[in-house]
């Protein structure tokens, strides 16, 4: 019996992602640590989400891992750099060092920081979202991630994942992605570069 995967019913998407899963998971093995930080960047709609769930599934060591969603922590839809430092600062850089971190939810319909969740140093991170990847975050990663996917592709999987509610703010955000790689070129920063269709 083969090993090859079917080719009579092919998903390139969800191949993409068992590679990247690969990947990925050899490089967190390759630090040889018990509680590696990954950060993982992409524009919206590239399969970031898809990417980090999967990860926290197929984690390569035992116990609980940490997952952060940036979506959860940018303050509103023009927020993608603001939301990116604040996960550096309260999440990243305590993880690296240590120590407690301490984040606040961002309350999209009151529009204002909500309940606090707490990021153990001792245990294994993952943090996923736009405009993450920067100098100051591949620092503090222990693995960097950047996915890619065609903008058609990504418009698609990100309307169908959050509707009426994201469409009239897709170029709004677009815009503050593009920003982002042009001020920090996050594909150079990452080990492991993702080509999801």
């Amino acid at each position: 019996m083969s090993s090859a995967p079917s080719r009579s019913n092919p998903d390139p998407v969800d191949d993409a992602l068992s590679a990247a899963i690969a990947a990925v998971t050899a490089r967190i093995v390759a630090v040889g640590a018990a509680n590696p930080a990954v950060v993982i960047d992409g524009r919206s709609g590239a399969g970031k989400s898809s990417l980090a769930r999967r990860l926290v599934a197929s984690w390569p060591g035992r116990g609980r891992v940490q997952l952060v969603a940036l979506d959860d922590v940018y303050p509103g839809w023009d927020g993608l750099a603001a939301g990116a430092e604040y996960a550096q600062e309260t999440i990243l850089r305590p993880h690296a060092r240590g120590i407690m971190g301490v984040w606040q939810r961002w309350d999209w319909v009151a529009d204002a920081r909500a309940e606090a969740h707490a990021v153990d140093p001792s245990l294994p991170l993952i943090v996923e979202g736009a405009g993450l990847l920067t100098p100051e975050a591949a620092r503090l990663a222990d693995v960097s991630v950047w996915v890619d996917a065609p903008t058609p592709s990504r418009r698609s999987r990100a309307l169908d994942r959050d509707g009426e509610t994201y469409r009239p703010h897709w170029d709004r955000w677009a815009r503050q992605e593009d920003a982002h790689i042009a001020q920090h070129d996050p594909a150079s920063l990452a080990q492991v570069v993702v080509r999801v269709p």
